[in-house]
């Protein structure tokens, strides 16, 4: 009898075939084994492709293999949400994820690509959810470069900031009766280039009174973004490391002490964290 109850029990304990493509997941998105890290890198490879392809795809809309590409795309991005919801241990609350949320507005965008053509210019904020991800950063801090991190993602929210607004200006003000200043995606981008760094050279202006507070709001952001941009990069580097007494997550990379409460730390080296 205890044989038999041993056996019962070796078997329930004993994971299923979808509990261990669950695991399998796991490990390849979060581990750090290297069989780990290389699927990771692969994934940010592909990452990245995607984003080039949604920076590019203005410029692709009239090609006839666009629809194609487009719905690959959205093939690769569904079994990537798949995967890491699998891969994750609460799904319903990584579903409430902002990042989440908005990769599946752009995996819509992208399965209905004329529908939703307006809202395309959207699809660059997958390029904002990525780095909110350790699949980005990880690579960076495996080879001492973790003390970038801030001023890295500076540079990708005004980069993304850039190509939305570009994508938003193209969208809405392109083409817009004869006297038109943006005529292509270009115009939209040097004007909204020329718009954030407030240097305001006047060929290329957006109509009407929406135009006007359009281009007040593009400056406001788009200067409180540099100035974001320019902190991270002149003030001195600080190193992520939670202080286990009061909390504090940031601190100078030779710290000994906690700056808030004295408490002693521990801080790894940047070449092996």
């Amino acid at each position: 009898m205890a044989t038999k109850k041993e056996n019962t029990a070796d078997l329930a304990s004993k994971p299923t075939g979808f509990g261990r493509i669950r695991s399998t997941l796991r490990l390849l998105y979060h581990s750090s084994a290297p069989g780990a890290q290389r699927f990771q890198f692969a994934v940010l490879v592909v990452d990245l492709a995607i984003i080039a392809f949604f920076i590019a795809t203005p410029l692709l809309r009239d090609n006839e293999a666009f629809l194609w590409i487009d719905y690959s795309i959205a093939a690769l991005l569904a079994l990537d949400l798949i995967a890491r919801g699998l891969a994750s241990t609460n799904t319903w609350r990584w579903l409430r994820q902002m990042p989440v949320i908005l990769d599946i507005f752009i995996l819509a965008t992208l399965l209905a690509p004329i529908w939703l053509v307006n809202l395309g210019f959207l699809r660059i904020l997958r390029l904002w959810t990525l780095t909110r991800t350790t699949t980005f950063w990880r690579p960076l801090r495996k080879r001492g470069l973790g003390l970038y991190q801030e001023p890295v993602q500076a540079v990708i929210n005004l980069l993304v900031f850039l190509f939305i607004v570009t994508g938003f200006v193209y969208t809405a003000f392109a083409n817009r009766g004869e006297d038109a200043s943006i005529v292509g995606y270009v115009d939209a981008l040097y004007f909204t280039v020329a718009t954030v760094t407030t240097t305001g050279f006047g060929d290329i202006t957006l109509p009407g009174t929406w135009g006007k507070l359009a281009s007040i709001v593009i400056m406001i952001i788009g200067i409180s973004l540099f100035v974001r941009l320019a902190q991270s990069i002149f003030r001195p580097n600080k190193v992520h490391f939670p202080c286990p007494q009061c909390g504090l997550s940031k601190h100078d990379p030779d710290a000994v002490h906690c700056k808030a409460c004295g408490h002693v730390l521990n801080i790894p080296d940047s070449g092996n964290s």
